[in-house]
Parts: structure tokens; sequence; C-alpha cells
């Protein structure tokens, strides 16, 4: 729906960039001084444990950081850091993006490199990131911006395994959609985005994108574009709004769900990604509401065996997970689960004893919600979970997650969003989402 932006860092929970990447990659080349981030668990990236807000940010170098390893020593578990950033970099047509990445000073997509080099996951979805055939616009960003430091106390940061996904955003569907009685047929324009699987003015608009420092399973990749909505039990399709004709060919996925397994040192994770419609811009029907929920849902019945018996993948693979296998669902699923105009499909999930919710939080998002009027005076969750700001009629929302297995021990999380009185303050104006993370340790592996 919308964009991303800047977060926390400075606890498992909340950032306070009091501290800058040069000086702190200076204490940590100290030994005396290094026993002070013996908290850190991740070779990334890892935040403190605690939850003072004036705590340093405890950024790692990716290699100088690490200790030798010691031959004699027990193997110490995988730590990953998993993050979900909608981007806003999309075009108004097709070509578009890939021209802005072509110049490496384009503003924009150096701000999203730069909040991107500051948390530096291993493994991170990219929302609203428009999808070519050629995988082209990924690796410009990777080489023009990501690879390059966009900040004088940053480092560059590098991603040899990335890879873009088709989305049904602008894909013609043939069928009146949005109830008008026309079938928009004219690439560009309103009426056409309408009438598409899913909102887009060109093939392609709005998708999404992978970058990981871990092999991708492409061949073990599934995909969930083509699934019918109307093949989900217990669906929540308005009565009497489609045609029977347009739901034959309806998809349930307003871009795409992909089920994407990563190498980790031998172990499997799952990356459960998706970006469901948002539940607006509907009538009376609240189709859109209505489909966010059953999108959301789709994860949430694919994580447990016994719910999933009637998923599909674009390769006629049925069934969904397996017990006990590590995932992380990440994405911009535009749905609070208290406040806003979603249904309850955002809280089931959290809820859901397959996996843990952290809860990440931000100084920033504290000081926005306190600070607004409109909505978020009516809203009843926490400001410090929000995860992205709109105009006062909306509020501040929880839209993006990043929601590990209950296989999985989470050492830390958060959301970069500074208060206006903290570092990297500025690069919030990039998007209106701000890029949510995760710190994960993967168990031991038996072989």
């Amino acid at each position: 729906m919308l964009g991303a932006s800047p977060a926390a860092l400075a606890s498992p929970h909340l950032w306070s960039p009091l501290m800058s990447p040069r000086h702190l990659l200076m204490a940590l080349a100290i030994p005396a001084l290094a026993t002070s981030f013996a908290a850190c668990s991740s070779p990334s990236a890892t935040p403190q444990d605690a939850g003072d807000a004036t705590d340093a940010p405890t950024y790692q170098d990716d290699a100088d950081a690490t200790p030798a390893p010691d031959a004699d020593a027990t193997p110490q578990p995988t730590s990953l850091r998993v993050a979900t950033f909608n981007t806003s970099l999309f075009g108004s047509e097709a070509g578009d993006l890939l021209e802005t990445l072509a110049n490496p000073d384009e503003e924009h997509p150096k701000k999203i490199a730069n909040v991107i080099q500051l948390v530096r996951p291993d493994v991170i979805l990219l929302n609203e990131f428009d999808f070519d055939d050629e995988q082209e616009a990924i690796d410009l960003f990777a080489s023009n911006f990501l690879e390059v430091a966009q900040d004088a106390d940053g480092e560059a940061i590098s991603y040899p395994y990335r890879y873009q996904f088709p989305s049904n955003t602008g894909i013609a569907s043939g069928f009146d959609l949005n109830g008008d009685d026309e079938v928009g047929e004219t690439v560009g324009t309103q009426a056409y985005g309408n009438d598409a699987f899913g909102f887009g003015l060109f093939p392609g608009q709005y998708a999404f994108a992978v970058l990981s420092k871990y092999p991708l399973d492409l061949e073990g990749m599934r995909t969930f574009q083509n699934f019918l909505w109307k093949d989900m039990p217990d669906n929540r399709i308005p009565e009497d709004f489609y045609s029977a004709e347009a739901l034959e060919v309806l998809r349930l996925s307003s871009k795409n769900h992909v089920d994407l397994p990563i190498d980790i040192e031998g172990q499997t994770i799952h990356l459960l990604a998706s970006h469901p419609t948002p539940p607006a811009f509907d009538g009376a029907e609240g189709r859109n509401k209505r489909r966010n929920a059953d999108e959301i849902r789709f994860w949430h019945d694919y994580i447990r065996p016994a719910a999933s018996d009637y998923i599909y993948d674009d390769a006629g693979q049925t069934g969904g997970l397996t017990d006990g296998a590590h995932f992380v669902i990440v994405g911009d699923l535009n749905d609070d689960p208290v406040d806003g105009d979603g249904l309850d499909a955002a809280d089931l999930l959290v809820a859901d004893a397959t996996l843990i919710d952290p809860q990440p939080e931000s100084t920033g998002a504290i000081a926005s919600g306190n600070a607004r009027e409109g909505a978020n005076l009516e809203h009843q969750a926490d400001h410090r979970y929000d995860t992205a700001r709109f105009n006062p009629n909306v509020g501040n929302l929880r839209l993006d997650y990043a929601l590990p297995s209950a296989t999985l021990e989470v050492t830390g999380k958060g959301v970069f969003w500074p208060a206006s009185t903290e570092d990297y303050f500025e690069l919030i104006q990039v998007s209106d989402h701000h890029l949510v993370w995760v710190d994960v340790v993967l168990p031991q592996s038996d072989d």
C-alpha cells in the first residue's frame, strides 16, 4: 500500500542512535572496550539486550567484529537478522524504476540504502519494488546504492543472492472487479488498475524483491500467485458482488505469496513473503477488507499442517509447511492487530502458538504517536509498536511484520524509526513505513 523508513537499534526494543557507526567500530577495534559489546549476538548488527533507550546502537562490522573461531570450541548456533521494508521504490509507468536506479545520485534509493546499511540485515524483503523480467532493478539497486556507502559514518553492504518476484498488480483480469460496470482496458489508467488482479497501473508495479547474504533455493521455492480466492474454504468473498465468471479467475493474492527456502549454513529457513491489499479503497461490500483478511489468513493456514490441505502452488503441489519447519513471515500486511480498518486476521496471526510475535518498538513511534492528533487519539494499541505513519485521519499503525516460527529463538528486534532528537531522523521521510527486523538463532542441527 505505502512506503517504508527508519527504525530502532538500541536494545532489542528501542533505537537511540547516540553513537555513530564509525565511533562504534573504533570502539570494537579496541580489545579493552570490546567486552562492553558482548551482548551482541549477530555478526551483522545485533542490538543490545535491555530496554534503555539511551544505550548506543551496537552496530557490528560483518567481518572485523567476528572473533577468530576456536577449533576446539563447541559450534555456536547460527544467528540471523531478518527484515522487511516497504521501500516505495515504484514508478508511474513500466521502466521508471530502472531509470531511477541507473542514476547513483537519486536521493530516494540512496536513503533506502542508507537505512539498510545502518540496520545491516542478513535477509530482507523489499515491498513496493517494481518487477522486471530481467531482474535488472534489483541488480542496479545493489551495485549503485547498497554496495556504495551512503553515510560518512556508514559502510557498504553486499547481498550476493537476490531475486525479484512477479506480481498480480497490473495484470488485466478482463472483468469488472470494482463494481463500476466497466472493464478498464487502457494500461496506465486508474480504471485499468482497479480491474487488474491486484491494483497497479502496469504489470509488476508495487511488486517485491528479496536480498540475502545466504543462498536462495529458487528450485525449492513455491509461489501462489495464481491461487484462486474461491478455493480457500470459508473465504470472505463478498456475496453477490463479483460475477460467476470473474470468480473463476479471481486470484487471492493481490501481489504474490512466496515460500522462499534459504540455506543458512546447512539449515533451511522458509521466508514467507507477501504484501496484501490494504483494507480500504472499496465500498459497502468491503471487498478489499475481506481480501486483505484472507491474504493474511493464507499464511496462518500455511504454517499449520492440519489447516493447509486446500492450498496448491503455481506448480500444482498441495499443502503447506511440515511440523517443525523454521520460517519467518515477513511483509507489509496492511493490517493492525488492534486499530485501523482491517478485520481480525492480523490479531489471529500474531496470537498463534506456531510463531513468535516479537513486538518490536521504537522511540520514534512513541514520539510520533503521542504528538499527532486525529485517529491516534482514538487508537487503542500502544503507539510504541506502530511501524507506519499516515495522515491524521488514519494515524499511525502496526502494519509491517517479521514473525519467526516458535522453533527459533528470538534474540533481538526493532523498528528503524528514530525520534526527532536522534541521529538519522531525516531518513524517515523516505517512506510512510519503517524497516522492521528480528534477530533469531537457529537451533543446533542434529547432523
